[in-house]
């Protein structure tokens, strides 16, 4: 079955023949942030593929992962191309290194997830939180339903973990 929805005012449609990624939207909607484990390696792997980046192989089961990683990177949109986001400017958009796998299988590497940075709520953040983060900030997945059995992955800082006096951002102005 096609999983449809709609992520602030734009369509998102997943073809059920698109199997990887309407297997992780799914999980999402489910509440879980899963992804592939190679049955070969063991390494884990995103974006979802039909082999494994590492060893060629096929196989492979979804995992539950904790959810939670660093800001690898991120950007600051101020200028929304999308009308639907320029009700939401500024607003960031989150590369996440996730805790699992970390620098796995070297030092450059490691599972990184896109997404936007959002309130407690689930909600795109307010310019003041947007203002806040940079890399090196810990946050955590939320997910924002966007349809039956759908939803969006997005991140918000943790409230558990140690955060960096004072991470870096990019100079600005």
């Amino acid at each position: 079955m096609t999983l449809q929805g709609d992520y602030l005012g734009m369509p998102v449609t997943i073809a059920d023949l698109d199997e990887e990624n309407h297997s992780f939207y799914s999980f999402c909607g489910q509440g879980e942030l899963r992804l592939q484990s190679c049955s070969a390696c063991n390494k884990l792997r995103t974006p979802p593929t039909t082999a494994c980046p590492y060893c060629t192989s096929e196989g492979a089961t979804w995992v539950i992962l904790s959810g939670k990683g660093t800001v690898y990177s991120y950007g600051e949109v101020h200028h929304a191309i999308q009308s639907s986001f320029r009700t939401h400017t500024p607003y960031s958009i989150l590369l996440v290194e996730l805790d699992e796998q970390k620098e796995t299988p070297g030092p450059e590497d490691g599972l990184r997830l896109i997404g936007n940075l959002a309130n407690t709520d689930g909600t795109l953040a307010s310019p003041e939180l947007v203002s806040s983060i940079g890399i090196g900030t810990r946050v955590e997945v939320v997910f924002a339903p966007i349809g039956d059995g759908i939803a969006q992955p997005l991140w918000r800082i943790s409230k558990t973990e140690e955060q960096p006096k004072s991470p870096w951002r990019y100079p600005i102005e």
